[in-house]
């Protein structure tokens, strides 16, 4: 069989698997904000009816699962595997979700990043014949992850213009082979390293993650011998604008000009208005904003050629608590209509 790569970290699939079908299920304040119209549902109530934020983060995800399956006429089990992640401690919301569907399942963990590495994984599986259905999901939830990794909303702490401000929702698709559907196809992959410039502060996070987006779009674009020129959009997931800032100076750097190409999730998420610090995160935002956005436009013909860079800050409260730095992690999908 003959190696599928390209360069040193990329992967060029034989037979690029397409997206058949996605749900985007977010929160009130996502669904208000200038991306809204995007999503396939809205849900008014953050709880959802249930007793916690992360019971509601696990519904969620549950829900789109279960909607991106309907949207592609498909059951748990005309599926193989079942891949998903979130920012939960063991993440537990997919964990349960996938305890409901019954499918086998991978649960994996790339921080904001797990978009893009649960589609990877998914397009992989499927253009090697180890699965001839994959469906992918993520969640984040507002309150369940302020909880975890910072304060209590509850306690009233003080927010920076650096503090992004986690997405609520989940968002799911369903992974096949190109003779299904019509969605876009899953060209090319990109999984980045580890990338630690010494950031600190956890409430910066768009800083730590930049040079991870910065160094897997370089690695990219060696690999594959593409520019900005050949795609029609850049997205990064939840740099927002701090991080984009200084992504953008970091590309600029490196001698590469994105001129309007480059898009960021979490910058776009929210309004001015909806007070959001510096934009959106969590591990939703990419994922809502790939499978909504992009998706749809892709569907409309706006775009051909689509390079998306979701990104993650893989540090956790024990980790900045004891003083450690926040490492980042960027993967690259390239997505593509026929």
């Amino acid at each position: 069989m003959a190696v599928q790569r390209l360069g040193q970290y990329t992967v060029q699939l034989s037979r690029p698997p397409r997206i058949t079908a996605a749900f985007t299920l977010m929160g009130p304040r996502e669904g208000a904000g200038p991306l809204g119209s995007y999503f396939d549902g809205i849900v008014d109530d953050y709880m959802w009816g249930e007793t916690s934020a992360e019971k509601a983060e696990r519904k969620y995800l549950e829900q789109a699962a279960r909607r991106a399956l309907q949207a592609a006429g498909l059951t748990e089990h005309d599926v193989d595997c079942f891949i998903a992640g979130d920012l939960l401690n063991q993440i537990v919301s997919s964990t349960f979700s996938a305890r409901s569907l019954g499918i086998p399942y991978l649960g994996v963990f790339a921080a904001c990043a797990t978009s893009a590495l649960a589609l990877g994984l998914a397009a992989m599986l499927v253009d090697g014949g180890f699965a001839r259905r994959v469906l992918v999901a993520t969640a984040s939830h507002y309150q369940a992850v302020e909880r975890q990794y910072r304060y209590p909303i509850e306690l009233n702490i003080q927010r920076g213009a650096t503090n992004q401000y986690t997405a609520t929702g989940g968002a799911a698709a369903v992974v096949a082979p190109p003779e299904e559907g019509a969605g876009p196809r899953i060209t090319r992959i990109t999984f980045g390293r580890v990338v630690d410039w010494g950031v600190t502060n956890a409430n910066d996070m768009g800083s730590a993650m930049a040079p991870a987006a910065c160094d897997t779009l370089m690695r990219h674009f060696q690999d594959t011998n593409t520019t900005p020129g050949d795609y029609d959009l850049i997205l990064t997931g939840d740099l927002a604008k701090v991080g984009s800032k200084v992504f953008r100076a970091l590309v600029d750097r490196a001698g590469v000009t994105l001129g309007g190409k480059h898009m960021d999730g979490g910058a776009s998420m929210y309004t001015p208005e909806q007070w959001s610090g510096a934009g959106a995160s969590g591990s939703v935002c990419s994922m809502a904003v790939i499978l909504g956005y992009v998706y749809k436009e892709m569907a409309r013909g706006r775009f051909r050629r689509v390079l998306v860079l979701p990104t993650g800050c893989l540090h956790s409260p024990t980790t900045w608590q004891q003083g450690d730095s926040c490492p980042g992690i960027s993967h690259a999908l390239v997505l593509e209509n026929d």
